[in-house]
């Protein structure tokens, strides 16, 4: 085998990982790991499971595209951020034009494909979530407001809008619950993280709240936003089972107990370790929804009768 023709795969699958990556797939499976509980909550636990299959993937278009044009519009920080420094824009690994043409295909092939397998609402909203994370997270808030996440992190919101409308062609009031939920779970969730990497946001010029404010501050408002979304978790109770209440309570307790020792820790001016509320609460979340996910599939056999 010639040198020419081993190393043209290489490159070839050098390509793929960058526009892979320009996706962000860890964020959308997170993503992912919301809507289908809201589906299954939605129709309690008999939704079709081709409905699910064509919503995820319509989810994921939309997530992958947003993700994408976000990776554009951010190229210029993410060279200078330690933490983002290895995405395909800022190693020029994918040509940002090529990079644009494929964020902005992937959110029109959203759109098309809820439409066309769900119903027009869910597809109106992935334009809408798009549109909000590109226009008015990326483009207007991240740069020039502390509070960036907390209006930015909307946009994490909608798969649970999406799965809910692909259901029952509506958006009920658990819908909202839901999105209450993962809206105020995201400021503790990236300002746990934004703590530790706060060197990398003053040097990008972002004025993220941990590289503004001082640690008291921020684990304040980490734990002001951590009950807040606690008590959405129990809230949704009423429209779920005795399974998703026991694990939300139990679950928030333990989220709780994790923020309060942050912001105590930082008062006793003791030296903290914010990564771990990041990493810890993708876990509530994940277990707060797969919880929600098990209590509706529950409901099934009595549905049937059986």
């Amino acid at each position: 085998m010639s040198i020419r023709e081993r190393v043209a795969p290489s490159r070839v699958s050098n390509t793929l990982v960058g526009y892979l990556a320009l996706t962000k797939p860890r964020v959308i499976e997170l993503l992912l790991v919301t809507a289908i509980p809201a589906m299954l909550l939605a129709d309690r636990g008999m939704v079709n499971p081709l409905l699910i299959l064509n919503t995820l993937i319509g989810g994921m278009l939309a997530a992958g595209g947003a993700n994408t044009l976000n990776c554009v519009a951010d190229a210029d920080i993410d060279k200078v951020m330690k933490r983002t420094a290895r995405r395909p824009l800022a190693r020029a690994t994918v040509p940002t034009r090529n990079a644009l043409v494929f964020g902005v295909a992937l959110s029109v092939a959203s759109f098309f494909w809820l439409w066309w397998t769900t119903n027009l609402l869910s597809g109106l909203l992935a334009v809408a979530t798009i549109v909000f994370y590109l226009f008015v997270y990326t483009l207007l808030l991240k740069r020039r407001t502390s509070q960036n996440v907390v209006w930015g992190g909307a946009a994490g919101c909608m798969p649970v809008m999406i799965g809910w409308s692909a259901v029952t062609g509506t958006i009920g009031w658990p819908a909202l619950v839901m999105f209450a939920i993962i809206f105020f779970w995201t400021p503790p969730h990236t300002w746990a993280l934004a703590m530790r990497y706060k060197d990398d946001y003053r040097a990008a010029g972002v004025p993220m709240l941990p590289a503004v404010a001082t640690e008291r501050q921020v684990t304040k408002q980490i734990l002001v936003y951590t009950w807040l979304t606690v008590i959405a978790t129990l809230v949704l109770a009423l429209a779920a089972g005795w399974l998703y209440t026991a694990v939300a309570l139990v679950a928030g307790v333990w989220f709780l107990a994790m923020a309060h020792q942050l912001y105590a820790g930082v008062r006793r001016g003791e030296a903290v370790k914010p990564l771990r509320l990041f990493l810890q609460s993708n876990n509530y979340l994940a277990v707060v929804f797969c919880a929600l996910a098990l209590d509706s599939a529950m409901a099934l056999p009595t549905l049937l009768g059986m």
